[in-house]
This record gives C-alpha cells, sequence and structure tokens, in this order.
C-alpha cells in the first residue's frame, strides 16, 4: 500500500476520520530531509499495511491543516490516533527509529526494522 496524498480539504476525512491510525508527513519539494525520508515512509507504508495508514501532506499545496496544527518546521511526523493527534516528531529519523517510535505507539513491532 503507498503512502496517501492528502490536502486541506481532504484532511478531516482522510486523516480525523480514518478507522485505522494514521502517520502524517509534512513535507515540501524543496525540502532536502523531507526526500531523504520518503523511501522509508513508502517501505513502511508496505511494511505495515493494514496496521497503519501513512499520509503526505505538501505543506505548500496544502497550508492551512499543516498552520492549523502548528506545524513550525518540515519534515514534521503526525501519529493520529482516533482524530487525536497521539505523538509527533520532528526532523529527518532512519526507517529503523520510526518504526522505534511506531512500536512505542502499539503499532507494528520494533523488530520490523
Amino acid at each position: 500500500m503507498a503512502t496517501l496524498k492528502v490536502t486541506d480539504d481532504s484532511f478531516d476525512a482522510d486523516v480525523l476520520k480514518a478507522s485505522r491510525p494514521v502517520l502524517v508527513d509534512f513535507w515540501a519539494e524543496w525540502c532536502g530531509p523531507c526526500k531523504q525520508i520518503g523511501p522509508a515512509l513508502e517501505q513502511i507504508a508496505d511494511d505495515l499495511a493494514g496496521q497503519v495508514v501513512i499520509a503526505k501532506v505538501n505543506i505548500d499545496d496544502s497550508p492551512m491543516v499543516p498552520s492549523r496544527l502548528g506545524v513550525k518546521g518540515i519534515p514534521t511526523l503526525m501519529l493520529f490516533k482516533d482524530g487525536q493527534m497521539a505523538s509527533m516528531k520532528v526532523g529527518a529519523m532512519p526507517k529503523g527509529k520510526i518504526l522505534e517510535w511506531l512500536a512505542e505507539s502499539g503499532i507494528g513491532t520494533a523488530s520490523a526494522a
């Protein structure tokens, strides 16, 4: 399952009303670290399909949601469960660290790294 492109218009339906946890990556085309973690997020979307949805919000195309959520730097990763933000990390992380963070939140297992 590939990552899900989310916009200002689709955020509530795709993230807040999702039946599964959603990891949202706030990113931009010009952001080097954002591009670095992109492939890891694609792999996690495949590895943990059915457990978590990996969504991407381009802050240039959809500036309202990041502003509403107080995103100050990118990449910012926010984990939403039951319509609420459960956890947030700012900055690029290797795939293993993202998987550890998700495991701490009860998604997947750290051994999946």
